[in-house]
Protein backbone atom coordinates (compact mmCIF):
# COMPACT_ATOMS: atom_id res chain seq x y z
CA UNK A 1 0.00 0.00 0.00
CA UNK A 2 2.87 2.14 0.75
CA UNK A 3 4.42 2.03 -2.45
CA UNK A 4 0.41 3.21 -4.05
CA UNK A 5 0.51 5.67 -1.89
CA UNK A 6 3.34 7.65 -2.88
CA UNK A 7 3.04 6.79 -6.14
CA UNK A 8 0.00 8.58 -6.91
CA UNK A 9 0.90 11.21 -4.56
CA UNK A 10 3.61 11.79 -6.74
CA UNK A 11 1.48 11.95 -9.82
CA UNK A 12 -0.20 15.70 -7.98
CA UNK A 13 3.03 16.80 -6.23
CA UNK A 14 2.30 15.82 -2.84
CA UNK A 15 4.75 15.06 0.31
CA UNK A 16 3.78 12.02 1.81
CA UNK A 17 4.75 11.18 5.66
CA UNK A 18 4.63 7.72 6.85
CA UNK A 19 4.37 7.19 10.49
CA UNK A 20 5.03 3.99 12.38
CA UNK A 21 6.59 2.96 15.83
CA UNK A 22 10.15 1.76 15.80
CA UNK A 23 8.91 -1.68 16.18
CA UNK A 24 7.77 -1.82 12.89
CA UNK A 25 10.98 0.11 11.68
CA UNK A 26 11.14 -0.83 8.04
CA UNK A 27 14.29 -1.70 5.35
CA UNK A 28 12.79 -1.08 2.03
CA UNK A 29 12.14 2.69 2.76
CA UNK A 30 13.21 3.62 -0.72
CA UNK A 31 12.20 7.41 -1.09
CA UNK A 32 9.66 7.75 1.17
CA UNK A 33 10.00 9.93 4.59
CA UNK A 34 9.54 8.19 7.55
CA UNK A 35 8.81 9.29 10.87
CA UNK A 36 9.54 6.94 13.73
CA UNK A 37 8.03 6.93 17.23
CA UNK A 38 7.92 5.13 20.55
CA UNK A 39 6.08 1.77 20.64
CA UNK A 40 3.81 2.77 23.67
CA UNK A 41 0.45 2.46 23.09
CA UNK A 42 -0.94 5.19 21.06
CA UNK A 43 1.88 6.77 19.90
CA UNK A 44 1.51 7.05 16.35
CA UNK A 45 -1.78 7.88 16.66
CA UNK A 46 -1.00 10.68 19.04
CA UNK A 47 1.76 12.28 16.67
CA UNK A 48 -0.44 12.06 13.51
CA UNK A 49 -3.14 13.99 15.94
CA UNK A 50 -0.56 16.68 16.77
CA UNK A 51 1.19 16.98 13.74
CA UNK A 52 -1.82 16.85 10.99
CA UNK A 53 -3.25 20.31 9.76
CA UNK A 54 -6.60 20.97 7.89
CA UNK A 55 -6.27 19.85 4.43
CA UNK A 56 -4.03 17.62 5.03
CA UNK A 57 -4.93 13.69 4.08
CA UNK A 58 -4.28 10.37 6.68
CA UNK A 59 -5.10 7.29 5.55
CA UNK A 60 -5.59 5.05 8.47
CA UNK A 61 -8.33 2.08 9.51
CA UNK A 62 -8.37 3.68 13.33
CA UNK A 63 -12.06 5.22 13.42
CA UNK A 64 -11.37 7.15 16.97
CA UNK A 65 -8.41 8.60 15.43
CA UNK A 66 -10.25 9.09 12.02
CA UNK A 67 -13.07 10.84 14.22
CA UNK A 68 -10.79 13.60 15.94
CA UNK A 69 -8.63 14.07 12.48
CA UNK A 70 -12.18 15.19 11.05
CA UNK A 71 -12.54 17.67 13.71
CA UNK A 72 -9.12 19.73 12.83
CA UNK A 73 -10.97 19.83 9.25
CA UNK A 74 -8.34 16.71 7.88
CA UNK A 75 -9.01 14.43 4.99
CA UNK A 76 -9.31 10.70 6.17
CA UNK A 77 -9.50 7.60 3.80
CA UNK A 78 -9.73 3.98 4.97
CA UNK A 79 -6.68 1.60 3.70
CA UNK A 80 -9.92 0.09 1.97
CA UNK A 81 -10.78 3.36 0.38
CA UNK A 82 -13.80 4.24 2.73
CA UNK A 83 -13.93 8.21 2.85
CA UNK A 84 -15.15 9.29 6.71
CA UNK A 85 -16.72 12.18 6.55
CA UNK A 86 -18.27 14.65 9.43
CA UNK A 87 -21.69 12.85 8.96
CA UNK A 88 -21.36 9.07 9.43
CA UNK A 89 -18.60 9.21 12.39
CA UNK A 90 -21.59 9.31 15.23
CA UNK A 91 -22.92 6.04 13.53
CA UNK A 92 -19.41 4.47 12.69
CA UNK A 93 -18.33 5.48 16.58
CA UNK A 94 -21.57 3.57 17.68
CA UNK A 95 -20.65 0.53 16.23
CA UNK A 96 -17.10 0.41 17.44
CA UNK A 97 -18.14 0.72 20.70
CA UNK A 98 -21.50 -1.79 20.52
CA UNK A 99 -18.52 -4.22 19.10
CA UNK A 100 -16.10 -3.55 22.19
CA UNK A 101 -18.94 -3.91 24.55
CA UNK A 102 -19.76 -7.14 22.95
CA UNK A 103 -16.32 -8.82 22.77
CA UNK A 104 -16.10 -7.39 26.27
CA UNK A 105 -18.84 -10.06 26.73
CA UNK A 106 -17.07 -12.58 25.51
CA UNK A 107 -19.47 -12.21 22.42
CA UNK A 108 -16.80 -12.47 19.12
CA UNK A 109 -18.33 -12.03 15.32
CA UNK A 110 -17.26 -14.78 13.80
CA UNK A 111 -14.67 -14.69 11.45
CA UNK A 112 -13.55 -11.05 12.16
CA UNK A 113 -12.92 -8.38 9.53
CA UNK A 114 -12.39 -9.41 5.52
CA UNK A 115 -8.87 -10.34 4.43
CA UNK A 116 -7.61 -7.22 2.89
CA UNK A 117 -8.21 -7.97 -1.06
CA UNK A 118 -6.75 -6.59 -4.43
CA UNK A 119 -10.73 -5.30 -4.53
CA UNK A 120 -10.06 -3.27 -1.37
CA UNK A 121 -6.53 -2.00 -3.29
CA UNK A 122 -8.28 -1.30 -6.16
CA UNK A 123 -11.35 1.36 -3.98
CA UNK A 124 -8.28 2.80 -2.13
CA UNK A 125 -6.30 4.04 -5.36
CA UNK A 126 -9.58 5.40 -6.39
CA UNK A 127 -10.62 6.56 -3.77
CA UNK A 128 -7.05 8.64 -3.23
CA UNK A 129 -7.15 9.79 -6.88
CA UNK A 130 -10.35 11.07 -6.43
CA UNK A 131 -9.87 13.28 -3.55
CA UNK A 132 -6.51 14.58 -4.92
CA UNK A 133 -8.27 15.55 -8.14
CA UNK A 134 -10.77 17.22 -6.29
CA UNK A 135 -8.30 18.81 -3.88
CA UNK A 136 -6.21 19.96 -7.02
CA UNK A 137 -9.42 21.17 -8.70
CA UNK A 138 -8.35 18.83 -11.76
Amino acid sequence: MNKEIAKIAKMYDQDVLFVASYAHMRKDEGQNEWKYVDSEAEEVDLYILNMAQRGDIVVTQDTGLASMLIGKGVYVLSPRGKYYNKEDMDQILFFRYASAKERRAGRYPKGGPSTFSENDRQNFKESFIKLLSNLKGI
